[in-house]
């Protein structure tokens, strides 16, 4: 009878072929190959990004700062990008303006308030929405919503009339296709999304943090308020961001319900236009400049869509740093 000891079994461990050894080369393989997955990654943005950029570069060179003029006009050579940001910023900001709430609202419900045999199939439903293709969103909104909602902006700027601030607001509409109906489509958009992610967050809560609350006498408003939501704070926010870079890079459904009009005007019910909207709109009959152009706008995007999305992912790392007391 033979006793096996600490060291033999440290010994037999190391030997060539023995576990240790295959676990290391195990490792090591999904290391390597984890790390090629990552930049292959980045290397697909670098020449998307390089490649874009050279076809633009046309534009670049011709218009130089001309390009974040106000006037877009293929027939006379004028390929001011300004109004398109606009229109772009102008939507995503009504898009979060009325998702954001009705967004956050639901996550709480679903997680704070409403048993979890009741909100599994509100859950199923939200995320059927998210699943829905825009193409399927914008022509809805043409087809139905921008009709029936193009009385309501009859009304309303009729209403305001005369009014200084709410008047150059919601001025007389000109029809139901509109800045404030590409937001309103936008916002049925990324409200799945904002939700989803937003209920990811705060189901992360600890339990004790909740009960800790509870036990202090606090009501679940008070909850809310003092353990949620400072602990989910950085990664709604982030939720919240990445839905504005989906937002501001929808294509077709905002093409089909903001019009088509590249100006700059106060007025949300007046028709507009979008980054992705004059791309998808104008792309097929572009040559020389005016394709640079079209393509500039899609390097323009590609670079507001990155910068919102490193700043939604320094947020949400602060949060957690500030969780880890660092």
């Amino acid at each position: 009878m033979s006793v096996v000891t600490q060291a033999d079994q440290a010994a037999s461990g190391s030997a060539p072929g023995g576990l240790a050894a295959h676990r290391g080369l195990g490792d090591r393989s999904f290391q390597w190959l984890a790390l090629g997955c990552g930049l292959l990654v980045l290397v697909i943005l670098v020449l998307i990004a390089v490649t874009t950029t050279q076809q633009a570069s046309s534009w670049f060179s011709s218009q130089g700062l001309k390009i974040f003029s106000t006037t877009w006009n293929p027939t006379v050579g004028k390929f001011g990008a300004t109004p398109f940001i606009y229109g772009t910023a102008i939507t995503g900001v009504i898009a979060l303006v009325m998702a954001v709430p009705v967004s956050i609202g639901i996550a709480l419900l679903l997680t704070e308030v409403v048993p979890y045999r009741l909100a599994r199939p509100i859950v199923y439903v939200v995320d059927l929405l998210a699943v829905v293709p825009s193409v399927v969103w914008g022509l809805w909104g043409i087809l139905v919503f921008a009709p029936w909602i193009q009385h309501i902006y009859a009304s309303i700027g009729s209403g305001v009339k005369g009014v200084p601030v709410l008047g150059s607001l919601f001025g007389p509409p000109t029809s139901g296709a509109a800045f404030f109906t590409a937001g309103i489509i936008l916002a049925f958009m990324i409200t799945p999304i904002v939700t989803s992610l937003s209920r990811e967050v705060i189901a992360t809560v600890p339990t004790i943090d909740r009960e800790g609350a509870y036990a202090l006498g606090a009501t679940r408003w008070e909850m809310i308020r003092g353990v949620v939501w400072p602990h989910s704070q950085g990664g709604i926010v982030g939720a919240v961001l990445l839905g504005l870079g989906r937002a501001i890079g929808e294509t077709i459904a905002a093409a089909l319900v903001i019009g088509a009009s590249p100006t700059i005007t106060s007025h949300l019910f007046a028709p507009g236009y979008s980054m992705p909207s004059v791309i998808a709109n104008q792309f097929g009959e572009a040559t020389g400049v005016f394709r640079a152009g079209l393509m500039g706008l899609g390097v323009l995007l590609f670079v507001f869509t990155i910068i919102i999305n490193i700043i939604a992912r320094v947020i949400v790392e602060r949060s957690a740093r500030r969780k880890r007391g660092a």
